[in-house]
């Protein structure tokens, strides 16, 4: 089966766009065209219908896509391993990240990496965002993964993930619970229980938190933030975390408040710009790859 074919048909599905599938993936729409009826006779099924300039899937192509999918991801993982083969990288790989890494789908990339290069030496370790992308400044640090506020520096390649952003944790037996929506000048009077690198230099927050009518009390400061669930479920404190970086399964007494005006963050590997050590490039082509 020509793989070739098959990525043409799964990108037309994701754009319904003859002109602009041609676009993405280097080729005529006339070729486009060609690939699709040849799937179509090869497998005997309608997969696009076009009516008044629309394209839309047919229920076939709908049925057979998540196959389609597969294969395509199977064949990158096959043509990852054969390049694997040829370089052989072995080694030590040194990644380092922020302690609520397992919250988001990097922690999930990290250790599909491991297990399918099993012969690479993974060492990771946790930091505060502040010191994160200065550890890159060191030898002993390949690869981080951190939360950026603004556009990091040329000198560094950075694959983001995905995105979040910061609401309060407050008690439920705190008034502020019953608030739809906070500020975080609401928070002025309350004692802070901080996520080590949460309310830092990078964070925008921080501007807000230093006028001269909020001082902020820090109660905790740490990086367990099971001992931060744990304290508010108790009626302890208020905590500003990402909305990602917690689970509050066990924690029934604990309510989330979005932060009025909304403060985002992205999250991203970042490398050293033309680091060419073979298993730094292995793992950040396969991270691109899950991106």
């Amino acid at each position: 089966m020509d793989t070739k074919k098959l990525a043409t048909f799964y990108n037309l599905a994701q754009t319904k766009n003859y002109s602009k599938t041609a676009e993405e993936i280097f080729l005529t729409q006339a070729t486009v065209s060609k690939h699709i009826m040849a799937l179509e006779k090869e497998w005997g099924i309608k997969l696009f219908s076009r009516k008044h300039r629309k394209v839309t899937l047919t229920q076939e192509a709908l049925n057979v896509l998540p196959d389609v999918r597969e294969i395509l991801d199977k064949e990158q993982q096959l043509k990852q391993k054969i390049d694997a083969l040829k370089n052989n990288p072995k080694g030590t790989l040194v990644v380092k990240g922020i302690p609520s890494i397992s919250q988001y789908s990097a922690f999930d990339t990290i250790t599909q990496f491991t297990k399918q290069y099993p012969e690479i030496n993974l060492k990771f370790s946790e930091a505060g965002t502040d010191s994160l992308l200065n550890e890159l400044n060191h030898d002993g640090t390949d690869i981080v993964f951190t939360r950026i506020f603004s556009p990091v520096s040329e000198k560094y390649d950075v694959i983001v993930n995905e995105s979040d952003y910061f609401v309060a944790l407050v008690p439920k037996n705190n008034p502020l619970s019953r608030f739809e929506k906070i500020q975080v000048q609401d928070l002025r009077n309350e004692s802070f229980l901080v996520l080590e690198g949460t309310i830092s230099g990078t964070n925008p927050i921080i501007p807000i938190l230093k006028k001269p009518n909020v001082q902020p009390r820090i109660m905790y400061e740490g990086q367990r933030i099971d001992l931060i669930l744990e304290m508010l479920n108790e009626g302890m404190g208020v905590s500003v975390v990402m909305d990602k970086s917690f689970d509050l399964t066990n924690y029934p007494n604990i309510a989330v408040i979005p932060i009025i005006p909304k403060k985002s963050s992205q999250l991203a590997f970042i490398k050293r710009k033309g680091d060419m050590v073979p298993v730094v490039n292995l793992f950040w082509e396969f991270a691109r790859n899950r991106t």
